[in-house]
């Protein structure tokens, strides 16, 4: 077993996969919007959140519910941009995973990547995070939906926090594409071996 790739390009197929995994845990994890509701911490992701409201039929009162989940449907997403982003950064996430994947199988498997897939690769990277970047961009834009107005003491608009702040995981989901777009893309024109030239 030897490996397709150049030096250079096993240095890629663990930076992809590195920048792979931050976006991957960023976008899955609720902790992209941080504010608080009644007392209680709240979080928000595209898809997730920790902490809502529930009505309590014994006391007749609303309170909050200490848990993270996901909405119940994907109508059930706060606004439409969170939808988009959503789906957008998934689609983007799942690109950086199957070539970071890609990447590391070729550490193993010789003439899996040459330097032409090695480029295309990095083409399909770039368009990957390039689409998490677009999430990123878009996510501000669902910060006037009614859940957030709520968390954020009702000060919050498009672009505009309230009393909220941004959470860890955005900047992981960000950091991870922008690594991808600046780096991976440009070591990947160098990872794969020239094939060899035979003489018949």
């Amino acid at each position: 077993m030897g490996s397709s790739l150049t030096c250079a390009g096993v240095v890629w197929a663990l930076l992809s996969f590195l920048c792979a995994a931050a976006s991957c845990v960023g976008f899955f994890m609720p902790y992209w919007l941080l504010g608080s509701q009644m007392g209680k911490p709240v979080s928000f992701g595209t898809f997730r959140r920790c902490s809502y409201p529930v009505r309590d039929e014994v006391h007749q009162a609303t309170v909050m519910l200490e848990q993270c989940g996901r909405y119940a449907s994907f109508q059930g997403i706060p606004s439409l941009e969170w939808r988009i982003c959503t789906v957008v950064t998934g689609v983007g996430c799942g690109l950086l995973l199957l070539v970071s994947l890609t990447a590391l199988m070729g550490c193993c498997v010789s003439d899996l990547i040459s330097r032409t897939i090695g480029r295309v690769a990095g083409g399909i990277q770039f368009v990957g995070a390039l689409l998490i970047g677009s999430g990123c961009a878009l996510y501000p834009l669902g910060w006037d939906s009614e859940e957030v107005r709520q968390t954020c003491s009702n000060r919050s608009n498009q672009f505009e926090l309230g009393s909220c702040e941004i959470g860890w995981a955005f900047y992981c989901t960000g950091a991870g594409a922008a690594a991808a777009m600046m780096l991976c893309t440009w070591m990947a024109c160098f990872a794969g071996k020239r094939k060899k030239q035979y003489p018949y």
